[in-house]
């Protein structure tokens, strides 16, 4: 079905694997629409209430792939390209009522780092590496790092990241806010597949209004937080698992939800 991802599914966890290794999973008009597509469909998928996104091979992602983009940009421009491709695929990310998890498996530059950047959780392997290499070909960031950057580590440090184009490890993305944990190669796995279990057997709706109301409390006054927060408890009273996490914790009990 697809000709440079994998997607499979098991146990509430769905997975989708960049699957270019050749050339460090170098993203191409071709890979992002699967991406958006496999995203979507998992989206729509009931039995899927957690997601895992990593790659094959060496690296996670190594940004655009130039050789591919020569082709693909005659006759169009940057702003039409990104805003064709890449603008739609970080979006359905954000969207998504759905927790994703990146497993972060070697360097994410460019695109690639904001693609790692768009989801909700990053577990890295020790060896793996951010850079924002936009500005090496004189290009300014897109796919959202101008977004996500400044919200993770502050604009003093997203500006010398972006300005610089500095490769980041692991370790100091730690240190920084920019992921959540830096876990040896040979953990990597059991780790990211224990988060994604615990997420998948979670009250689904409710860790998607989670997801909704972060993304936009960015833009919001503590006023308007406060409002949004009120009326979107309600949406989460109406859930099935609302009423089962009440009678879990009436009888004392762990709760059995079921993402309804």
């Amino acid at each position: 079905m697809y000709q440079h991802i994998l997607s499979e599914k098991s146990q509430g966890v769905g997975k989708i694997t960049l699957n270019r290794p050749e050339v460090y999973n170098a993203l191409n008009n071709q890979i992002k629409l699967e991406l958006k597509g496999a995203f979507e469909k998992m989206g729509e998928d009931s039995e899927v209430r957690a997601i895992i996104l990593t790659a094959q091979g060496a690296a996670f992602c190594s940004g655009q792939d130039l050789k591919a983009a020569q082709s693909e940009l005659a006759g169009t421009t940057y702003s039409e390209a990104v805003k064709t491709y890449y603008n739609p695929l970080i979006l359905t990310m954000r969207n998504l009522p759905k927790p994703i998890i990146c497993q972060l498996n070697g360097v994410a530059a460019g695109a690639g780092c904001s693609l790692a950047l768009a989801c909700d959780m990053i577990i890295a392997s020790e060896k793996a590496s951010l850079a924002e290499l936009f500005v090496g070909i004189g290009l300014v960031m897109d796919s959202g790092s101008t977004y996500f950057l400044p919200r993770m580590v502050g604009s003093l440090r997203a500006f010398e990241l972006a300005a610089t184009g500095r490769s980041v490890s692991a370790i100091e993305a730690v240190q920084m806010g920019l992921i959540n944990q830096a876990v040896p190669d040979d953990r990597m796995e059991v780790t990211v597949s224990k988060i994604a279990q615990q997420l998948s057997q979670a009250p689904t709706k409710t860790i998607g209004l989670i997801k909704k109301m972060l993304n936009e409390s960015q833009n919001m006054t503590l006023e308007e937080v406060l409002a949004y927060e009120a009326e979107v408890q309600d949406q989460a009273a109406a859930t099935e698992d609302h009423q089962e996490g009440v009678r879990a914790f009436l009888e004392k009990r762990n709760p059995n939800f079921k993402g309804r």
